[in-house]
């Protein structure tokens, strides 16, 4: 099997994107610290993710990495993710290009992998939320069950759209496991999101 720390077909041709130049992308796209670190824990949370459902991490990571590339770019909320996908396309798998395009909803989330970033990307800052409100002001100071006493207050981080992180159910995770695995995921590069 091909390690697809980003290898992918592309129609016949078989392309390569090391996260490295996923991240130098990044990094010309988006300016704002706080954007490039919430790219981060989505990817984190999407190789996860990947690794828990037996899909490729390498694929679903720069999926999560890239997701927000064109968020600076845009002229209304409307066009976000279809900036982006038309900026991929053809540099990475399709699936990344899909999963970019349909992660706001405004084009309707359809793989598993499309899904997956579409309930991801609002928990991701629940959770830097939730962590913020927690005495310790650290991600490893938190736990799953904290981070679901937050989702369930209504008040809360409104900008998280719970209906959006509900739909971790239609590829077969249930919210608590999908707030676990994702929290996991983010402790993991702690240092990286919260330095």
């Amino acid at each position: 099997m091909i390690g697809l720390s980003a290898k992918r077909k592309i129609g016949t041709q078989l392309k390569t994107m090391e996260r490295e130049e996923a991240l130098n992308i990044l990094h010309a796209k988006l300016k704002k610290g706080n954007l490039i670190k919430h790219s981060l824990a989505c990817e984190a949370g999407m190789r996860s993710i990947a690794t828990h459902l037996g899909e490729d991490p390498d694929i679903w990571g720069l999926a999560g990495l890239l997701h927000d590339i064109d968020y600076e770019e845009i002229d209304n909320v409307e066009e976000h993710g279809k900036k982006g996908a038309a900026f991929l396309k053809g540099k990475v798998d399709e699936r990344i290009v899909s999963a970019v395009e349909r992660h706001t909803g405004y084009i309707e989330p359809k793989t598993t992998m499309d899904i997956a970033l579409y309930a991801l990307d609002p928990l991701t800052g629940l959770i830097i939320a939730a962590m913020l409100m927690h005495p310790s002001k650290t991600l490893t100071g938190i736990d799953t069950k904290f981070v679901i006493k937050k989702f369930k207050q209504k008040g809360f981080a409104r900008g998280a759209n719970r209906e959006q992180i509900l739909a971790c159910g239609r590829i077969g995770i249930p919210l608590n496991d999908f707030v676990d695995i994702v929290l996991k995921a983010m402790q993991d590069i702690s240092g990286e999101l919260t330095g």
